[in-house]
């Protein structure tokens, strides 16, 4: 076939900094060496001299850079490559061994995908307990936030390569890269069943944490947002300050708010949750506690001590109205709550977390400052609950205030990232109008991202009203959701969203070619 005669060209970097040191990187350039089908040429990206007398190669040369403007310099080394096709090779954490086979089958891959542009697969992750299979994600048109692993190794035609690199872009490359590449071509992933690897990461494991993004420099992260509201654009998805906002209808209600408390058996939460109600400087509101764990659920005689007749109710306090479901699923606990309430406005609280005394207060202004406004998201302090029962702020992780959500251009930017904020506050009026809570009918939803893809829908509508002080207490505790969790639960939680993100981007691409 003649796409097997096509060269490949290989690019890498060398830094004097590099967290590995020159036996790690001779590895490397052995894994290059022994491929089956030969490089054409290896180029060198390097910030000092690599000690290349561990391995001897042909055609190898190393050019000088400062790996700190790595898309100039990786533009300038595409440019210098020989082959019709560049394996690109972020070994700039890691030490990463090519299998035999590498070069063969991405040729094969070619052949079999002409409308590829970038070939991408699943990896082996050597640290020292083990072996890990790394199964990543095939690609598709919602697959635009910044944090989704393409793996360390990318195959790109050199002619569509040179055209994708942005020299200007500092921390984002690869992100950059792959979105701009998609617009033209097909991304192809290709999997690993059993020992089906293509390559091996050298690398200390680490577990997976929904707060990481926060520790990314405030420059990475404007990059980023600049990143994807380019995209978006370019593929016609994009939504331009206040397109297509208007009044949120409005309907007379008894109460001003109602709290929605989805739960299932966690009786030791549910008090410190309610008390954070009642201490509510506003006082017309109710909290409506949805039990999921059937009528043996144990939450259910903790929260009946603070209705009527129960050894912790007070008359003088927002009432607690109770509603028992034996499914566990969260989406229909905030439907049938929905349903129930009394309240104008939704206010989102999770069972072990906790409101600020000023939380609806807040909520509530902001509402009536603006007509437009369809939802009020709020920012959060994360504290932790120790083993002896005390709650202690993590000060560690500053205010999470979500302020990549701006009324310009936040509804563009909730794309690339996980999280909206919290706590999230809805006009129940809204909730009926855009069609209710996701109820796991979202293809890998598992009681994940239940409001996501009704904050999207909302933010197409309605200006999206932010409030920067916190107001809620994100509590993290061992039985926890939120952190240290496995690559499964990461990878389904991630499927979810990013289908929400594809209906979305589908969605925004009509209303702009029908406004």
């Amino acid at each position: 076939m003649e796409i097997l005669n096509k060269k490949i060209s290989a690019i890498l970097f060398h830094g004097e900094k590099f967290s590995y040191g020159p036996e790690e990187f001779g590895n490397i350039m052995k894994s290059l060496k022994n491929q089956s089908r030969v490089f054409e040429d290896v180029i060198i990206i390097a910030d000092g001299s690599p000690d290349l007398s561990q391995c001897k190669m042909d055609h190898v040369s190393v050019r000088q850079g400062n790996l700190e403007t790595l898309s100039a310099e990786l533009k300038k080394a595409v440019k210098a490559c020989k082959g019709d096709y560049v394996v690109l090779i972020d070994n700039l954490t890691s030490e990463i061994n090519l299998k035999q086979a590498y070069n063969e089958t991405m040729l094969l891959t070619m052949a079999r995908k002409p409308r590829a542009g970038l070939v991408y697969a699943d990896y082996d992750l050597k640290t020292i307990s083990g072996i890990q299979e790394k199964h990543l994600l095939k690609h598709h048109i919602g697959r635009v936030r910044d944090n989704m692993d393409f793996g360390k190794v990318l195959f790109v035609p050199k002619a569509l390569l040179a055209e994708s690199i942005d020299e200007s872009v500092r921390y984002k490359t690869w992100y950059d890269l792959r979105l701009r590449i998609s617009e033209k071509a097909e991304l192809v992933h290709l999997a690993n069943r059993y020992s089906g690897s293509l390559y091996t990461v050298v690398a200390p494991s680490t577990s997976a944490n929904v707060f990481d993004y926060l520790l990314a420099s405030k420059e990475s992260q404007l990059e980023a947002e600049i990143i994807v509201t380019e995209h978006l654009k370019r593929i016609g998805a994009y939504l331009a300050p206040q397109q297509n906002y208007h009044r949120r209808p409005e309907k007379n209600t008894e109460l001003a708010a109602t709290v929605i408390i989805p739960v299932g058996r966690r009786p030791e939460f549910i008090g410190a949750a309610l008390e954070s109600v009642f201490g509510q400087t506003v006082q017309n509101i109710e909290v409506i506690v949805v039990v999921n764990g059937g009528v043996d659920d144990p939450t259910i005689p903790e929260v009946k001590k603070y209705m009527e007749g129960g050894e912790k109710y007070d008359g003088g306090k927002p009432p607690v109205r109770l509603k028992v479901v034996d499914v566990n699923n969260i989406g229909l606990c905030l439907n049938l709550g929905t349903e129930m309430a009394k309240g104008k406005y939704y206010v989102q609280l999770d069972s072990d977390d906790r409101l600020k005394p000023d939380a609806v207060k807040k909520v509530i202004q902001l509402f009536e400052s603006d007509e437009n406004i369809g939802m009020v998201i709020g920012s959060y302090e994360v504290w932790e609950l120790k083993d002896n029962g005390d709650y202690n702020r993590m000060k560690e992780i500053p205010v999470v205030t979500h302020d990549e959500w701006t009324e310009d251009n936040g509804r563009n930017n909730l794309l690339r990232i996980n999280g909206a904020g919290a706590p999230r506050c809805i006009p129940f009026t809204v909730i009926q109008e855009i069609g209710y809570f996701d109820m796991n009918d979202t293809p890998f939803a598992r009681n994940y991202g239940e409001d996501y893809d009704m904050v999207n829908r909302i933010a197409e509508q309605y200006k999206i009203g932010r409030i920067f002080d916190p107001i809620y207490e994100v509590v993290r505790h061992s039985g926890g959701t939120d952190h240290n969790i496995d690559e499964s639960t990461v990878n389904r939680n991630d499927e979810a969203k990013d289908q929400m993100r594809m209906e979305t981007v589908h969605r925004r691409i009509k209303i702009n070619q029908n406004k």
